[in-house]
Order: C-alpha cells, then structure tokens, then sequence
C-alpha cells in the first residue's frame, strides 16, 4: 500500500493508484481546475503512478506552471481538430499576442472565417468527448522518422541535436506530437478558450491569468503585432525560425554571419529611429521604456551615437533620478516601498526641470545616491539649445503623467523589448518572458552579485510591475523596438546554464530552474568571439564598451 500525505491528512492506496485517481478523496470539489500534481517536491502529470509514499499538493490553473500545462495542451487540441475540419493543412503557431497564440497555415494560404468557426467546433467537440491524453517513449530515431513523415521538419531538426536516446510523445485520439512540458490528463480540462480570426491567421485564445474560467476580450497591441510579424519574418529569411535551425548555423559555423547580420539589421533599426527623432527640431525629450532586461541601457547609448551621427547634442537622462528620498516613498499593501510604481518619483520636480529646460533656462539636475536612499545636487547645471536632445530611459517613459507638462510636439516615445523570433519547433514558441528571465539572471549574476535563485523569486514581482506600469502604455509609443538577437539563447547559455544548476531540488525556485534547464537543453553553446563590445548582449555577459 502506498501512503500518500496530503495537507497534513494520509490516505493509503494500492500500488497503481493514479494521483488523478486519489483526487476525489483529497480534493472532492475541486473540479478539473487541478492540472498537475507537485510529488515529492517535483511537478508530475495527474495521470502518473507515484513511486513510493510521500507528500504530495496539487497545482491549478491560478498558478503559472498550472496555466503552461492548459496552454500547452490547448495548442494539441487545435492541433488534433485542424485534422478533422482541414486535412493536409499544418498550423504553425507563430507567438503570443494578448492572451492568445497568433497562428498561421505553414503553407502560408488564406484562413476563412468559415475554417476558424468550424475550427472552435471541432475543438469543443472533442472537450465534450474528454479523450485521454496518452504518454509514452519512443526512441529518438524513430521520433525524428515519425516527425518527418507527418510533414514536422522542425521537430525532426531539433532532435537531431538531443543527446538522449529517447523522448516522450503525447497522442490524442490518432495525433502525435513532442511538447516540452507537462499536459492535462484529458481534453475535458480544456473547456475555456476562444478561436478568431486576426489578419491572414487566427487568435488560439487562453484563459485570463486572474480568471481561468473566463476569457478577456481580445484586444491586441496592433504596434505589437506589427513588430512580431517583422521578426519573425526577418527569422524565416535568414533560415533561422526555429532552435533546431539555430543549432544548424551554429553547428555548419555559420555564427559570424548570423552575428554580424543580426547587429547590421539592429544597427539600421536603431539608424531609422535616428533619422525620424531628427527629422523634427520640436523633438527634444526621447521617452524610452520597456520591461525589465530589455536592453534599455545599451538601446539609449547607441541610439545616442546615431543622433550624434546626424548633428545632434543627445544628454542620458535616468529618470531613476528623480526618486523620492526613501523616507519619503509610499508603501504598499505590504508595508514594503515599490520602488517600480510612478508615486516613487517626484514627479513634480522632473515636470519643472524639463519645462525650465524647454524654455531655455539653466538648470541644475537631480542625481540619486542608491546607497543613501537619497537625492544629490552636483554644480553641473544644464542647459539645451537647438541641437540638443535629451534621451530619458525609466519604466515610466511612457507614461503620461509623468511628462504632463511637456507637449507632444516635444516629445518622441519608444517601447522596446525582447520579443524573440525563435520558436522551439511549429507548435511551440518560446515566451519572450522567458527569453529576458535568462538575460536578467546572467546580467544580476554579473553585476549584483545576485544568485539565480534570487532573481528567480524576485521575477513574479518584477513581472507584476511591468503588467501595472509598462505593458498598458505601450500603444502610447511612437514606435516600438524590438531587442531581440536571434542567436543570443546559445550564447547566455554558457553563462546561465551553470548558476541555474547550483539550484537543488527542494528549493522553492527549483521548478522554474529545471524549466529554464530543459529548454536550454535543446540550444548549442555559442562562443562570443564575434560579438563587438558595442552589442546589446554585451550589457548582460559583460564587456560592453558602455556604461551598463
């Protein structure tokens, strides 16, 4: 008999016994809101047979690892439903956008409204069918034949590159796919989502992060949307959408041509920007912002030396300068000071200066002493004419109410962010999250003395910040850019990989580590000989030739 402890009750049961079997005696009303099992102190699938007795708590869909799991197997039963209602057609999905996967026909042709509400049906057919999700191994040879028969290079390329000699396949009722995390016992689970039509593909869309059982409305960031359309085609004409095609450049020692395109490509990028900022004398104040590990820093240094190149006098202003003295920043529901809400500025102070500084006058900045927790006053007084722009980067740039007295004329605002053109293979796309998380954990390693551990916990609230300060004003940009490097995975692997293993099992950040360790797995190191020091990668791995 196995002896199985759950919120401090035990429950016996027969060897075989399923966790989704024990569900019913632990948690009777729960519904089908639990998605995963947390064994042990590791996740495990609902339908697994527990090895030996331990302790074991359930995870739902209110939790991230909960919300994977749904998303994940959301996408195989649009998958094993486009079989049904379009035979021969494969889906690749493309990226996330507001909620939902963006998702397009792999031969590129058109997407009817008539396919996409036969579509839903189909899938919520299958939901109504509750049909098992089954899990088994097979060799890895023998996966790559399988992918490539069913019309799967991707996958086919990416195994290539496993050490592993087996992998675990998923199957739904005749459809077989490798997905690259846990899934839900039975497309019964899936009851909540919504399919729409959007440009020349369709919306697959989750549940609300704060509300599982219900879907947002689905309303996009069109600026967003363009800038992912642009990288990921960008990706396809250089050969390198997916991981699998990465390794590929990476393996054929291709990387000083993929490295020097990209930063070319980022370079015009960052040049056209110039050009537009300089296009208009009654720019004076460039508002950047975006969330954390974007880039920020290095973007405002190059893009500095492009107005430079085109006659004008750029200035850094931080506006992390413009803190409130600690002791005067308000609290929040906790008690504790958040330093990433806008009431933490002093916003009065920076609307005066700049103002002064618009009309002509001299003035004296404001500089921050982290280490005091308090403003500093240098005689270093500033004062603009026709040339001179001031470049401010903080997560407020964008923001309104920060710059309320300045006109619009005046200023020209950029969103910029990691939105990676790679996805893992067709139906798996990587999260940009994910891609700055790993930024984040090399560069605090690097510069904070900051453990992967650390920054792990720290994420969610870093996460939270952004969602309340950042993302709902990105629309208000004149233009967003995207920070992204194609190959940088490979690279941050080398520095990342190791500070993730040093987490051990039992540790409250292990899960996300093993995560980030798994994804990595299927990424070749790439040396940094022929990144420049001016790179934008370099404000994480080190040796930029800035300030950062």
């Amino acid at each position: 008999m196995l002896k199985i402890t759950y919120k401090g009750k035990e429950y016996q049961y027969e060897d075989g016994c399923t966790f989704l079997d024990m569900l019913p005696d632990m948690e009777p009303e729960a519904g089908r809101e639990i998605v995963l099992a947390k064994f042990r102190g590791k996740l495990i699938e609902l339908f697994k047979i527990p090895m030996g007795d331990g302790e074991v708590e359930f995870i739902t869909t209110h939790t991230v690892n909960g919300r994977r799991t749904y998303r994940r197997s959301l996408v195989f039963l649009m998958e094993r439903a486009l079989f049904d209602v379009a035979a021969g057609k494969d889906v690749r999905v493309m990226y996330s956008l507001a909620d939902s996967y963006f998702c397009r026909f792999t031969d590129d042709s058109e997407v009817t409204e008539e396919m996409v509400e036969a579509l839903k049906l189909r899938m919520l057919e299958l939901v109504e069918e509750d049909i098992p999700l089954k899990k088994s191994t097979m060799k890895t040879y023998e996966a790559m034949g399988h992918f490539e028969k069913e019309g799967m290079p991707d996958k086919k390329r990416l195994l290539r590159y496993r050490s592993s000699s087996n992998i675990n396949i998923y199957e739904l009722d005749g459809c077989y796919d490798y997905f690259y995390g846990f899934m839900v016992p039975s497309t019964g689970y899936l009851k909540v989502f919504d399919v729409k039509l959007f440009e020349d593909g369709f919306v697959l869309i989750y549940p609300d992060k704060k509300d599982p059982s219900s879907i947002k409305r689905f309303t996009p960031s069109m600026q967003l949307s363009v800038t992912l359309r642009k990288s990921t085609e960008w990706g396809r004409l250089m050969d390198i959408p997916t991981v699998g095609a990465l390794n590929d450049a990476i393996a054929r020692g291709r990387t000083r041509e993929v490295v020097l395109t990209q930063e070319a490509l980022m370079e015009e990028r960052i040049g056209a920007l110039a050009r537009e900022i300089s296009s208009d004398s009654h720019r004076k104040f460039v508002m950047i912002a975006g969330p954390s590990s974007s880039g920020k820093t290095t973007f405002s240094h190059r893009l500095s030396t492009q107005l430079m190149a085109r006659g004008l006098h750029p200035h850094p202003v931080p506006l992390d300068d413009f803190y409130l003295d600690h002791d005067l920043m308000p609290v929040d529901e906790f008690g504790e000071r958040d330093f990433e809400a806008i009431e933490c500025l002093n916003i009065e102070l920076f609307n005066d200066c700049m103002s002064r500084l618009l009309n002509g006058e001299e003035v004296i900045l404001p500089r921050f002493n982290f280490k005091s927790g308090k403003s500093e006053w240098h005689d270093h007084p500033m004062k603009i004419g026709e040339g001179d722009v001031l470049v401010i980067e903080g997560i407020h740039g964008l923001n309104d109410r920060m710059s309320y007295s300045l006109p619009d004329e005046s200023k020209f605002k950029i969103y910029i962010s990691a939105l990676t053109q790679l996805a893992v293979d067709e139906h798996n796309p990587l999260s940009t999250s994910d891609g700055r998380l790993i930024r984040r954990i090399v560069r605090d390693a690097r510069t904070r003395g900051t453990s992967a551990a650390g920054t792990i916990a720290m994420w969610p609230s870093v996460r939270r910040g952004e969602e309340k300060n950042i993302f709902p004003f990105q629309d208000h940009a004149d233009a967003t850019f995207n920070s992204a490097l194609i190959y940088e995975l490979a690279v941050l692997k080398i520095y990342a990989y190791p500070q993730l293993c040093d987490i051990e099992p039992g540790e409250p950040e292990y899960d996300e580590a093993n995560r980030l360790l798994k994804l990595m797995d299927y990424v070749l190191p790439m040396a940094t000989d022929d990144i420049a020091n001016n790179s934008l990668i370099r404000e994480f791995i080190g040796g930029s030739c800035f300030n950062v």
